[in-house]
């Protein structure tokens, strides 16, 4: 090929690039689909729970209470925590219309200081995917020394493990 055939290619191929970035005509795109009005609807009484300040290694479990709402079964697809340390846990089996049930969070209060984690929830429900929200802030326990020492003054001989005598 000759330079000015490499050019005119460049240029033929770089204005199929421009064109093809120009919006479709109005009219031409797809209708939105109406949403299933028996789909089911998954409505919480809460959806944020908040802990406030708790001990490390205390109870970090909530249980969220939901309702199905809507007409049909409601299926939980999937559940999963912001981080490894917010574990939930759902019902797998399907919760038909009118049925409560509970989605556990446990959160791990091994983990000291201010804690804000989300869990999202995807479902067959009309809107999924949900969010829950837990927090609060957990303080480190008081710690002990491994090995005590005589700190009292009272006489006594610190412990040794010296076998010399």
């Amino acid at each position: 090929m000759t330079k000015k055939g490499i050019i005119a290619f460049l240029f033929v191929l770089s204005a199929g690039f421009c064109f093809g970035q120009i919006p479709a005509p109005q009219g031409t795109q797809p209708a939105a689909v109406a949403p299933d009005p028996n789909a089911p609807d998954m409505n919480f009484q809460v959806t944020e729970h908040d802990f406030g300040t708790i001990e490390q290694d205390d109870n970090g479990t909530f249980l969220f209470l939901f309702k199905n709402i809507g007409k049909e079964p409601l299926v939980i697809k999937e559940a999963h925590g912001s981080c490894g340390c917010t574990v939930p846990k759902w019902p797998h089996k399907p919760v038909n219309p009118g049925d409560m049930d509970t989605l556990k969070v446990t959160y791990d209060t091994h983990r000291v200081g201010v804690f804000v984690k989300t869990v999202t929830i995807t479902s067959n429900a009309k809107e999924s995917p949900k969010v829950l929200t837990i927090k609060g802030k957990v303080l480190a326990k008081d710690s002990y020394p491994a090995f005590p020492t005589n700190s009292d003054n009272a006489g006594g001989v610190p412990y040794t493990n010296n076998s010399d005598k």
